[in-house]
């Protein structure tokens, strides 16, 4: 070791000269990052104290050329902030984006210089330049950033919206002539009422909406970056939250969400209060699926350097527009009740519960979800409160008119149509009925067989089938409000037949069963037959035989018989006066209703006059008492329940036999 230092020390002057100079050499040769040319110094300085001055020269060359950088960079930022220099306002804009990466490229150099700097003995003072650079370019980078969200923000077209929602639409008109958008209140149930009920809303699967240019995202999450990484985050959240939380809210307006409290619903009427529940139950799936969604994947891309971030501005934005749509709902569920809200207060039930798992995987604010499934709750408790005041609204219905021509009563009309409607919802309806059914329900059946299908109903059968069966003995009381017992029958008969129709054509089929069906067209054929018994026995008992054999006495047997035929003739044709009027609206019920009265009265009539006409035609003025012939009574009942009353203005035709 001795040999070799005196043999490098040996050449003076000229070897510390050859020694520098491959030391120069090394430094042009290390275009390294600032770590590796460190540390590979540290090792050269280590064989040969002459070597240690390398580090210094490093350093010094280093410390030149990022003092050169730090100025250059400082008077890019601070010609912006007095205005000087600048082309223009705003450094973002589309026909020069240069100037924009310049500004940036400063920004990351000056706190490149601030990380990477080795400080010197004046290094307070350019710390403090640095700084004041920084706090400069964050308040014009806050401000740029502010406008470039304002400026890019892009409205809600609601056109284009409507257009990509489809709408679900249940119409089930109760007469040809009926037809509205609404149900009429059930005290005026008795006006008749067609029934109407548009469905909520179903969205595209590819619906999406972008509310910012998605070119100026890029510059955006640019922006961001710079903003986090100078310590002004909390600023750049601040900004971001207030724009787009500013932005939510005007989509809601064009969705027609208004802020509305209890009083305010109270004060509405009806149709324009149906309207904006309608506009809810689109608004609060349009939010969560569409906007919130893609409020998310920005907030997501714009922040991903921060995952804290992330979720802080999300979570921020979304709970201002999360609160506004259930402060609607939260005044619903907790307003009035009344039977005609019921369809769109499952509506918006199913809407909030068809949403909410999205909003619990969006949304990680816990009180938020909690309050969200707090009016989920309580739009599940008005419906079950106003499905009860239905009930018992049927129950307790008492109107005391009648239906002139015995035709189906606006009650049926209403309740059938109303449970149809009331049928779709049977899923949310049965999770919503569990456990609360009507005790009574359960001992409505007359035998053991019924008792043992009610059991085995879904909870909604079992209320339906008391709800039926209440308005069945509302209209077995309605029905004694007529005075001829024939026209009692023709009601009841009118009334239960629709029902079946009204059962047998919907989803109510299924939830009642089979026999619950055979069971009404039994009963409906039992009304027919008292009909029968009560309308054309009387009629018929003209034509028995008493009176008119086993006398001795001639001419008391013609006085009878002429008897008989008067008063069957008159019989008839009052008959035929009132049940033309009268109406059966069932084409089919029409028909075998008719079928039976001509099974019941042709027979015994053919009969009778075979056996009397002889005696009747060699009378003076025969006509009067055999006036129609059995083709005649045939074609007549045909005239029959089509509700227009008619008067027989008969002449005896010569032919008749």
């Amino acid at each position: 070791m001795a040999t070799t230092t005196t043999s490098i020390g040996g050449d003076g002057g000229g070897g510390e000269d050859r020694v520098m100079a491959t030391a120069q050499q090394i430094l042009k040769s290390l275009n390294t990052p600032k770590e590796v040319r460190d540390d590979m110094l540290l090792i050269f300085s280590s064989f040969d104290n002459r070597l240690s001055n390398i580090t210094s020269l490093v350093n010094s060359g280093d410390s030149k050329r990022e003092g050169d950088r730090f100025e250059a960079a400082e008077k890019v930022i601070l010609r912006w902030d007095s205005g000087q220099g600048a082309s223009r306002n705003s450094l973002f804009w589309e026909d020069a984006p240069d100037e924009a990466a310049e500004y940036l490229s400063a920004v990351d150099d000056i706190l490149h210089w601030m990380d990477e700097l080795s400080i010197q003995s004046d290094s307070a003072k350019i710390v403090e330049r640095a700084e004041n650079a920084i706090q400069i370019a964050m308040s014009r980078l806050e401000e740029e950033f502010r406008h470039m969200l304002i400026r890019s923000t892009v409205p809600l077209d609601a056109e284009h919206l409507h257009g990509s929602i489809r709408r679900v639409s249940l119409s089930f008109a109760s007469h040809e002539s009926e037809n509205s958008d609404e149900f009429e209140s059930f005290a005026d149930v008795d006006r008749g009422s067609g029934i109407f009920h548009e469905r909520g809303v179903s969205l595209g699967d590819d619906l999406r909406v972008d509310l910012i240019n998605l070119d100026a995202v890029d510059d955006l999450k640019e922006i961001v970056d710079r903003m986090i990484r100078s310590g002004y985050e909390r600023e750049c959240l601040n900004v971001y939250i207030s724009v787009r939380r500013d932005a939510l809210d005007e989509c809601l307006v064009v969705l027609g969400v208004e802020k509305l409290g209890i009083e305010d619903i109270q004060k509405i009427d009806w149709k324009s209060l149906d309207e904006k529940m309608k506009k809810w139950i689109q608004a609060v799936k349009v939010s969560v699926q569409v906007l919130l969604t893609g409020e998310k994947r920005l907030c997501d891309y714009i922040f991903s350097g921060s995952d804290d971030s992330e979720e802080a501005c999300f979570n921020e934005i979304a709970k201002g527009c999360v609160r506004k749509l259930l402060n609607f709902a939260e005044a619903i569920a907790i307003g009035e009740r009344s039977v005609e809200k019921l369809f769109r207060i499952l509506d918006m039930y199913e809407a909030l519960a068809y949403v909410l798992p999205d909003l619990q995987a969006m949304v990680p604010d816990e009180f938020v979800i909690d309050e969200a499934k707090g009016v989920l709750s309580r739009l599940g408790e008005a419906a079950k409160g106003t499905f009860c005041e239905f009930e018992n609204a049927v129950r307790s219905e008492t109107s005391k008119k009648t239906m002139l021509n015995a035709e189906i009563h606006p009650l049926a009309r209403y309740v059938m149509n109303y449970l149809r409607l009331l049928v779709v919802y049977s899923n949310t309806l049965d999770e919503l009925l569990e456990g609360n059914d009507d005790e009574d329900s359960r001992r409505l059946g007359d035998d053991g067989g019924e008792n043992l299908e009610l059991e085995t109903m879904s909870p909604l059968a079992r209320r339906l089938f008391s709800l039926i069966a209440s308005l069945e003995s509302n209209l077995e009381r309605k029905s004694k409000l007529y005075a001829d017992d024939s026209l009692q029958y023709i009601f009841l008969m009118n009334n239960i037949q629709y029902i079946v129709q009204k059962v047998k054509d919907s989803e109510l089929g299924k939830l009642l069963g089979d026999r619950w069906v055979r069971k009404r067209r039994g009963q409906v054929r039992v009304y027919a037959t008292s009909y029968l018994r009560a309308s054309w026995g009387r009629l018929l008992s003209f034509l028995k035989e008493e009176g008119t054999v086993g006398s001795s006495n001639s001419a008391l047997k013609l006085a009878a018989l002429k008897e008989k035929f008067k008063n069957f003739n008159a019989g008839f044709e009052e008959l035929y006066r009132v049940q033309t009027g009268w109406k059966v609206a069932d084409p089919q019920l029409r028909e075998e209703l008719r079928i039976s009265i001509s099974a019941k009265a042709l027979p015994a009539y053919r009969a009778f006059v075979g056996r009397h006409e002889s005696q009747i035609e060699n009378t003076r003025h025969a006509g009067r008492y055999i006036k129609y012939s059995s083709d005649d009574l045939e074609n007549y009942l045909l005239d029959l329940f089509e509700g227009s009353a008619c008067v027989l203005n008969h002449l005896r035709r010569k032919s008749s036999s």
